[in-house]
């Protein structure tokens, strides 16, 4: 069995198109169907089979493909740790973030960290709560900034950073918009606009709502900051979002209102893997993250 027979496999698997996966890997489509013929041979299975023009896995196919993935996964991982402990300055790192995180707090740290680390890369990876977990436990990541840190599950290592409070975002014509604050049951009879069931956002803000004695009336979801903000923008609703989904800028036709009480807060912190050693370029920049934050805090 060649790695090359796995790569080919994997492709043609995500493709479901011998053709289009040949086009990608820059080879010519006999080539990865011969390979794929001496893979199935060598295992005595098929793991495809055609429709018209297009393939598609078998159930032992499907079986197969992630431990293919897993293989491959291992041995790119292999390739990096050499490469980054003959020189760790030239790594590349694997970062995942969700959408919350992405306007304020990743550029601040990726440029920070390339000013001293110039040639290291990145490869940035947006994604929800439970995707980013799973993404770092996988070794799909190398680490993860994410809000609030996980603490029971034993397979990931979690530091907090920081702690940041969430605030009212209302239309700009909204009878509250003249309040330097509020208290979360004053809003009890609004509409609102959150993330959907199952993100982590939507959790907190049920949590919170449930803290000051009522279960919020949810008017619209969405699946994109921009989206939510845009629909308190046009007056559709209300939304709580973290202080760190404000401050590249406010929404036309909103204002941002504090939260007196309760205190709607999160911890924001940076997950690794629990199961695995860092490569060197990622435990430089996994150190640099902890102590620019603590710093950090303390001028606060």
């Amino acid at each position: 069995m060649e790695l090359r027979q796995l790569k080919y496999f994997v492709e043609v698997a995500k493709r479901e198109h011998v053709s289009e996966a040949a086009e990608m890997l820059h080879v010519a489509q006999s080539a990865i169907s011969r390979q794929i013929a001496n893979l199935e041979d060598e295992l005595g299975v098929e793991l495809f089979e055609r429709e018209g023009r297009n393939v598609k896995l078998t159930p032992v196919g499907r079986y197969f493909l992630p431990h293919a993935e897993t293989v491959l996964r291992a041995v790119d991982y292999a390739k990096q740790q050499i490469e980054e402990y003959l020189d760790p300055e030239r790594g590349t790192i694997k970062i995942g973030f969700p959408t919350s995180l992405a306007s304020h707090t990743m550029p601040m740290v990726i440029s920070a960290f390339k000013d001293e680390h110039p040639n290291v890369k990145f490869h940035l990876r947006q994604g929800s709560y439970k995707f980013l977990i799973e993404a770092v436990k996988k070794r799909e990541i190398d680490l993860a900034f994410l809000g609030p840190v996980p603490t029971e599950d034993k397979e990931i290592k979690g530091e907090i950073l920081f702690i940041e409070s969430f605030a009212v975002l209302l239309p700009l014509h909204h009878r509250f918009a003249k309040r330097k604050s509020l208290t979360l049951n004053e809003l009890r009879d609004e509409p609102f606009v959150t993330f959907p069931e199952g993100y982590i956002l939507h959790k907190i803000v049920l949590d919170a709502c449930r803290q000051a004695g009522f279960s919020p009336i949810i008017s619209s979801e969405g699946e994109d900051l921009d989206a939510i903000k845009g629909l308190v923008s046009a007056g559709i609703g209300i939304t709580l979002l973290p202080e760190n989904t404000f401050y590249d800028t406010m929404p036309r036709f909103t204002v941002k209102i504090p939260i007196e009480m309760p205190e709607v807060k999160r911890n924001v912190g940076i997950i690794i893997s629990n199961q695995h050693d860092l490569a060197p370029s990622v435990k430089v920049f996994y150190e640099f993250v902890k102590q620019f934050f603590s710093v950090l805090e303390r001028y606060r």
